[in-house]
């Protein structure tokens, strides 16, 4: 019997370790395959599937539960980001990415929330600087949050993070909602900036103006969060 145990438990340690490679590779798996049985099903061509996609309504419904599962596949959120605004253009990419990044973020703040059990427990004297930001953090949720998403932190480590460290879950839905508009504004310009039917075709093609849009809402973010600190401070 104990014989037995010991070898369940040697099967379920590598499971337990490696569980969200698993994960991403299953969902790879399902996508790619998906993709490639949709495509050729109705005989198309790599680019001519996605040019497909895009016209219906499952393109943006595949880039919004992409968007959200991200964190566990392993996908730069930028990446994908500046991929809405080329292939959906401003409005449709500003929408789709903005209701994918905050599923996302809160996939990934469960995801940490779950791990985190235990980690840096708020009982006791605060010691060091991670213990002391982590007492920050919960007790000033939204306003930390929020800051960190205007200076452009990582997103995947503000979300894990804040999963982590446990912080009250409406806060951080809220800040992030707040505060990642900018940087997602910025990013989706870029991708608007190129021109899809012109890469189809084979030309490169710039939008400037896009491009100047997007630097200003990153200079927006940035101006905003001293803004907030500085209220911090007086207060």
């Amino acid at each position: 019997m104990a014989v037995n145990q010991e070898k369940a438990t040697d099967l379920l340690s590598p499971l337990q370790r490696h569980w969200q490679k698993l994960v991403a590779l299953t969902i790879w798996v399902a996508l790619l395959g998906g993709y490639f049985w949709y495509a050729q099903t109705n005989n198309l061509s790599l680019l001519d599937g996605l040019m497909t996609l895009r016209a219906s309504i499952y393109g943006p419904l595949l880039y919004i539960l992409l968007y959200a599962l991200r964190p566990l596949i392993f996908f730069p959120a930028s990446i994908i980001t500046v991929a809405g605004g080329l292939f959906f253009g401003a409005v449709g990419g500003i929408l789709y990415t903005v209701i994918g990044a905050n599923l996302s973020a809160m996939v990934a703040f469960v995801v940490g929330h779950y791990f985190g059990k235990g980690l840096l427990e708020s009982s006791g004297e605060a010691t060091g600087l991670v213990q002391r930001y982590a007492v920050r953090m919960r007790k000033n949720s939204f306003e930390t949050v929020l800051i960190m998403r205007l200076i452009l932190l990582p997103y995947d480590f503000v979300n894990y993070l804040s999963g982590f460290l446990r912080i009250d879950w409406k806060s951080f839905l809220l800040a992030t909602v707040i505060g990642s508009l900018p940087g997602t504004v910025s990013l989706v310009l870029i991708g608007v900036a190129g021109n899809l039917d012109d890469l189809t075709a084979g030309k490169i093609s710039i939008n400037p103006w896009a491009l100047v849009a997007s630097v200003g809402f990153i200079g927006v973010s940035l101006l905003i969060s001293r803004y907030i600190k500085g209220r911090e401070k007086v207060n």
